[in-house]
């Protein structure tokens, strides 16, 4: 991932027209980051333009232009990983050890194809809250201010949405997760 250091420098310091050309310049390595990291080509897409979003978000956060590429690269990989990390990250840990143990020997494709039907299993506004926050990466508030609601009823929703999703994926022992 080559990229100039002059335009990273104006892309940092706001200028749009700078900033929208390094999206430009930097998808087609976005979408070769994607396409190897994630297990479903369907996926490839979507994750592209996430870290689309990501990246112009938060290209101000980024120190050294020699840096980007690894940070690109983490950002795509979380986002390939998107399920997991979005029902982890946050959440109270697995209550069990055997909860720990199932998940982790769980092949990564039945995991993601198990959390994807969690997801779908959530009503409305509570698959919104979880995608916002964990996926959007969007802070309380600003998940707040895109809903309409308090902040305090946005992280009611979000605690209930994880609880959902935790319920959902229950294992007791070793038995497969609860439909």
């Amino acid at each position: 991932m080559r990229l100039d250091g002059a335009l990273f420098a104006a892309a940092q310091a706001g200028n749009p027209a700078a900033l929208e050309r390094m999206l430009r310049e930097l998808q087609p390595d976005i979408r070769r980051y994607a396409r190897r990291q994630c297990h479903r080509t369907s996926s490839v897409e979507d994750v592209v333009q996430e870290a689309l979003i990501v990246l112009y978000r938060r290209v101000g956060t980024v120190r050294d232009p020699l840096a980007l590429a690894g940070w690109v690269l983490r950002v795509v990989t979380r986002l390939c990983m998107l399920p997991v990390l979005g029902l982890m990250r946050g959440a109270e840990s697995l209550s069990h050890r055997d909860e720990a143990a199932h998940f982790a020997a769980m092949p990564a494709d039945e995991l993601r194809h198990d959390l994807v039907g969690a997801l779908e299993s959530l009503p409305e506004p509570y698959r919104e809250i979880v995608l916002l926050r964990d996926m959007e990466q969007l802070t309380i508030g600003e998940a707040a201010e895109r809903l309409g609601i308090t902040r305090e009823a946005t992280k009611s929703r979000l605690h209930r949405a994880r609880a959902l999703l935790r319920e959902y994926l229950q294992v007791d022992g070793a038995k497969e997760p609860k439909r």
